[in-house]
């Protein structure tokens, strides 16, 4: 028989609408429902379930989906323990992020294996796990990570007309004139007229990298013209729009191959 053992960690999003959990349990749920989207990813062991579609199994590695409304249950495999992380999305913010009309309103299979969607899914709970970031990164990961679930696993794909060049030149701009100062991604989607799911794409299309991305390359470009002002760099990094020193200083070596002070060391030492 399954052992008992049930462990259940809460992690803070920062995000209206979306939780995530990591559990690891020999407990059997009984015949339940959610009324959000659920999106989990088994890491140890196997879980069986029923669903609409009958039962199904995930294994490590697998993902396991779920509607809202939907009715499932769920078990160990093989009398033995599974550990899982888990997203829950309440259907506002899915529309909000992809944009409910242009998708499906359903995840179609309860248990999948794809590769890509893993590697989101792991990626974004590393996000939440380690140190405070931007909300703009935070929103890319899940709204990717949406749009792929629906785009690959929903029962009509997404519309991926892409808007026209001039909405997104005009999402650069904004991102140009002011990179020290803080925006979400609901904002440069609004911006362009677009879901943020499409917006991360079109964008991404456009210039080969993020919004996100392409902010931090800003701001490191705002941080250089700052440290040859002169400026000390705790300032510098408050006034390029980074949260703090350190979090500039990895930024600027990322794009520099150097520290900020050791730049401003070999090019002004004075």
């Amino acid at each position: 028989m399954p052992t008992e053992h049930h462990h259940v960690a809460a992690h803070a999003t920062g995000i209206d609408g979306l939780m995530a959990m990591s559990l690891v349990s020999g407990r059997a749920f009984p015949r339940h429902t959610h009324d959000q989207y659920g999106l989990g990813l088994i890491t140890a062991g196997g879980q069986r379930s029923w669903s609409g579609v009958g039962r199904v199994d995930a294994v490590a590695g697998d993902i396991i989906t779920v509607n809202p409304g939907e009715v499932h249950d769920g078990a160990p495999l093989a009398g033995t323990r599974r550990a899982w992380h888990m997203f829950y999305f309440d259907p506002d913010l899915v529309q909000q992020s992809i944009g409910d009309h242009h998708a499906s309103t359903e995840l179609t299979r309860p248990a999948l294996h794809d590769p890509l969607l893993h590697g989101l899914m792991r990626q974004l709970f590393q996000r939440l796990a380690g140190a405070p970031g931007d909300t703009l990164d935070l929103e890319e990961r899940y709204c990717q990570l949406l749009g792929t679930a629906f785009s690959r696993h929903g029962s009509r794909r997404l519309d991926t007309a892409e808007d026209s060049m001039g909405n997104i030149a005009k999402v650069r701009q904004r991102l140009d004139d002011a990179p020290q100062l803080a925006i979400t991604l609901r904002e440069l989607a609004d911006m362009a007229g677009l879901s943020r799911y499409q917006l991360l794409r079109s964008f991404t299309r456009a210039l080969g990298i993020t919004p996100h991305a392409y902010l931090l390359q800003r701001r490191v470009l705002l941080a250089r013209r700052l440290i040859a002002s002169g400026q000390p760099l705790s300032q510098t990094a408050l006034d390029a729009g980074f949260s703090d020193q350190s979090h500039m200083s990895r930024a600027f070596s990322r794009q520099f191959g150097l520290s900020p002070g050791r730049y401003r060391r070999a090019f002004y030492p004075c």
